[in-house]
């Protein structure tokens, strides 16, 4: 999180996206050839897609065995069980894989799986994947998408992320300079570049890659893959929501602050780790933390190391930072039985619906200090940790951007909460124009729900 309004990586990535579609971008080149396509073309299966009740909104997930079995298959298979999934059976072939962050060249085995087209229920001017896997040392995965554009012709296939829960293997990373002139991939986003032209993304399909060591029987396994399409308008304001809830969860508070100038490696240390931060209490929320062996690389000195942890696994070597959405999500599902999607609210009648079941969220927003009371700072792209609400209906946030893990809890008003998380455009300390996330927000919920929070999940749009 920026200490004053300076701009973000992914505000930077927002305005080159503008300038580019005004400009007229070049074509890039799009994936590389260490993934093989697949085509298929069955009838999706309804079991996992959900429209968001905001009608802005479209997911979709792969998790069930039939869904994985609906898929195109080379190589891969799937498995059933209490969690199905998705794992190497008999590779397709080798590859080889020149990391950019560490210049090294190393030999594949891989198998793929394509999904089934999916045709948005909300044609999309973006979209963002998440996926839930395991990556045992010697694994990585890569997801793609292509699609078919409104006018009818075709995007190419687009990297959305190469990852490992590790950083032993390969370097988890975004693709950079992807695009065909009229839709482009910035860091963890597919958008189109000019939405005024009324071009949408009308459908789409998801490649899977699966990576492993030569002549080993190890494998990924994939339990989750989906995409949240969106057609979110541009506003500056958005209507105001009548409070419907009173109710707290008990979440752990931590502070990115008390981390300042520790392993500067990670996006130069603790004050820009509002992301991991945010994802590390949830995560401890649902019970979940890391080991004592995972945690022997952190400095004994420093308390809360487990934020330390959560940064180094979620950081982005191309971005240069923590704040990737959906390596937050999976990172989060690299934790037993935790799912994590990326998705888009539309109201904070919804996140009431969440906070209901028990379920708290995180989430996106930038504004300038005078914008929300209490705050004491500006920024363009900061998470918080939604925890509940006030009697008065005001929004009680776990912000990571405190000075001390016990003055982590806030309460900020509903309405300046709402806009500043909901609106995509506001004036930043210039007075420019600027990019808002249009109620981004990371859902962090375990693989076998409650009747009541699979219900509030249905009802926001998630499956």
């Amino acid at each position: 999180m920026p200490r004053a309004e300076q701009p973000s990586r992914r505000t930077v990535l927002t305005v080159a996206m503008a300038a580019a579609a005004a400009g007229g971008a070049s074509p890039a080149a799009a994936a590389d050839s260490s993934a093989r396509p697949g085509r298929a073309r069955p009838k999706a299966s309804s079991a996992a897609l959900s429209k968001a009740p905001s009608g802005l909104v479209d997911n979709r997930a792969w998790t069930s065995y039939s869904d994985w079995r609906a898929g195109t298959a080379k190589g891969t298979r799937a498995v059933p069980g209490h969690r199905p999934g998705l794992v190497v059976a008999t590779p397709a072939g080798t590859t080889t894989y020149t990391d950019p962050h560490t210049n090294r060249t190393a030999l594949w085995e891989y198998a793929t799986w394509t999904s089934p087209v999916h045709r948005l229920a909300v044609p999309a001017t973006e979209a963002v994947a998440s996926w839930n896997a395991d990556t045992p040392a010697g694994t990585w995965i890569q997801v793609e998408l292509t699609g078919t554009y409104s006018d009818g012709t075709a995007a190419p296939w687009y990297v959305l992320g190469r990852w490992a829960a590790g950083d032993q293997d390969i370097r988890r990373t975004s693709v950079d300079d992807q695009s065909d002139g009229r839709s482009s991939v910035w860091t963890d986003t597919f958008a189109i570049d000019d939405a005024a032209t009324g071009l949408r993304l009308d459908s789409y399909r998801l490649r899977l890659t699966l990576y492993r060591t030569p002549g080993t029987k190890i494998t990924p396994t994939v339990w989750r893959l989906g995409v949240m399409g969106s057609d979110v308008p541009d506003r500056f304001t958005v209507p105001a929501s009548t409070p419907g809830l009173a109710q707290e969860l008990k979440v752990p508070r931590y502070s990115q602050e008390t981390h300042a100038g520790q392993y500067p490696q990670y996006d130069n240390g603790g004050e820009a780790w509002c992301s991991p931060t945010s994802s590390q209490m949830i995560i401890e929320y649902w019970g979940r933390r890391p080991t004592a062996e995972q945690l022997a690389w952190v400095d004994p000195d420093f308390t809360d190391p487990q934020v330390c942890h959560a940064a180094r696994y979620t950081y982005d070597y191309q971005y240069g930072g923590c704040g990737n959405w959906p390596f937050n999500s999976a990172y989060a599902a690299t934790y037993k039985d935790l799912q994590g999607v990326v998705t888009r609210l539309g109201s904070l009648t919804e996140l009431e619906t969440l906070i209901a079941a028990g379920i708290p969220a995180i989430t996106s927003q930038s504004f300038l200090a005078s914008e929300l009371t209490g705050a004491g700072y500006g920024t363009s792209g900061h998470l918080m940790t939604v925890i509940g609400f006030t009697a008065d209906g005001d929004v009680i946030a776990n912000d990571p951007a405190s000075p001390s893990d016990s003055a982590v809890r806030r309460v900020y008003q509903r309405r300046q909460f709402e806009n500043i998380w909901l609106r995509t455009k506001r004036y930043n300390a210039a007075g420019n124009v600027a990019s808002g996330s249009g109620g981004i927000c990371y859902l962090y919920f375990p693989a076998q729900l409650t009747a009541r929070q699979h219900a509030a999940l249905v009802a926001v749009g998630v499956r």
